[in-house]
């Protein structure tokens, strides 16, 4: 049980699923619901700091290479047409929504460079990524505990 929470939480920290994946993962594997609900959740909030040190601090010296540069304005590009009427013309709102979506590419990660690239403030876009992490994890876990128990 222990491997199958560490292994949640890391599909929670990945920008492959973020909790989208771990809570199904720990539920379908027989994790208590709430454990693996708290668990991926905190493992999700966690990604936000990372990422706002790593386009703090580390950002700037990666973009001098061109490889590195080169994707950072693709995925910048992606993120302000994907989410950016909505989080120039909401703010917070803007990205709580974009973050609480619980579909592929709506998650910490895009939220943060968002938050990031619209120059919110830290502790305001770390609430907005925060509330939005929270709701989307708990319509996962409801539409993954219906799931579980249609299937047995």
């Amino acid at each position: 049980m222990i491997t199958d929470i560490f292994v949640a939480m890391l599909w929670s920290i990945s920008p492959f699923g973020e909790a989208k994946v771990g809570i199904p993962y720990a539920i379908f594997n027989e994790v208590n619901m709430y454990l693996a609900f708290a668990a991926c959740f905190v493992a999700n909030v966690f990604v936000f700091p990372v990422m706002m040190f790593f386009l703090d601090s580390l950002n700037a010296h990666l973009l001098k290479w061109k490889f590195y540069k080169k994707s950072a304005i693709k995925v910048a590009r992606r993120v302000k047409t994907g989410a950016g009427s909505g989080i120039s013309r909401f703010g917070f709102w803007g990205v709580l929504f974009f973050v609480m979506l619980p579909i592929p590419g709506t998650g910490v990660y895009a939220g943060s460079i968002a938050a990031y690239l619209f120059r919110m403030p830290y502790q305001q876009a770390f609430l907005a990524n925060t509330i939005g992490i929270f709701i989307s994890c708990v319509m996962v876990m409801i539409m993954t505990m219906a799931t579980y128990h249609g299937v047995k």
